[in-house]
């Protein structure tokens, strides 16, 4: 069985930067560990990374959150020092990446975890899609590697998950 582990967002905006917390900073080791587990174990690891424009501030998402990050080539919107490596990235504008899930299907996975920021946002997005694009896989997210907005909206998202029949452990 092909297995994959998706890192979402382990940016350096969300983690230290504008939309940064100790929640989310916190994710940083136990998401280090988890690559390397799963790397040594041959499974493929590939990572999203939030993605915008110096006119954030114009779109719909910033004009509800007013708050300018992850702006292409910047420090913020780099990936989290030590835990990228050459893996496959898929840049996205928006919350869930159409891309990632179709490269999901494609890849006839049958086991998909997500990892990583912020669980109520853009993991509960990517595990939902991956779900629904790959209806047989098993999709799965790690809560002690994932953080959200607030602590209620980690929790709200893991409840919201597991109706979707994402297996969180």
């Amino acid at each position: 069985m092909k297995k994959i582990l998706v890192v979402v967002d382990m940016q350096n905006d969300f983690l230290t930067g504008t939309l940064g917390s100790a929640d989310c900073a916190a994710t940083y080791d136990p998401v280090r560990q988890k690559i390397a587990v799963a790397k040594k174990a041959g499974v493929e690891v590939v990572f999203t990374r939030d993605t915008h424009q110096e006119n954030y501030l114009t779109t719909q998402e910033g004009k509800r959150l007013p708050v300018v990050h992850c702006v292409k080539d910047t420090f913020g919107w780099q990936i989290a020092e030590g835990l990228y490596n050459g893996e496959k990235v898929f840049d996205k504008p928006t919350f869930g990446s159409l891309e990632l899930a179709e490269y999901l299907r494609s890849g006839e996975y049958g086991e998909i975890e997500f990892v990583g920021v912020c669980t109520d946002i853009c993991v509960v997005s990517n595990a939902v899609m991956a779900k629904a694009y790959c209806p047989n896989a098993t999709v799965k997210v790690d809560s002690a590697c994932c953080a959200g907005t607030s602590k209620q909206n980690h929790e709200s998202a893991i409840a919201t998950m597991k109706c979707c029949q994402v297996e969180v452990h």
